[in-house]
């Protein structure tokens, strides 16, 4: 069964690029939301099993959705992995460094160590 995978990031580009490539490999589903304010209500339409999520955006930020989700009955054990350019890839494991209990991936993100990064949480 495919893992249904929600990625959340202001950039439309950038999303759109992660859907293409997940799905490409055959093993997720993928579902776009490009503004955080929808992001919760997105998935609890959507009950992915991971969700990627964008540190910085306009009005809502990262920080505040994946709080909101950690909220929300049916989404708290849903893992979260941070996509931010806050970061660079260097200050960073390949496959994710922890701040706090959350998963960070620099940006730009090799798809390679984000499909690792993945199976290290769900096991895709």
């Amino acid at each position: 069964m495919k893992k249904r995978i929600l990625v959340v990031d202001d950039e439309a580009g950038l999303t759109h690029m992660v859907k293409r490539g997940l799905e490409a490999t055959g093993k997720f589903v993928v579902m776009e939301e490009n503004e955080g304010g929808r992001a919760v209500a997105v998935a609890r339409e959507f009950k992915p099993d991971l969700v990627i999520l964008d540190v910085m955006m306009p009005e809502v930020d990262g920080a505040t959705v994946a709080a909101e989700l950690a909220e929300t009955k049916d989404l708290k054990h849903v893992p979260v992995i941070f996509l931010t350019a806050i970061i660079t890839s260097q200050e960073t494991e390949p496959t994710g460094s922890y701040i706090g209990s959350h998963t960070f991936l620099a940006k730009p993100v090799q798809l390679k160590n984000l499909i690792s990064c993945i199976d290290k949480h769900i096991g895709a």
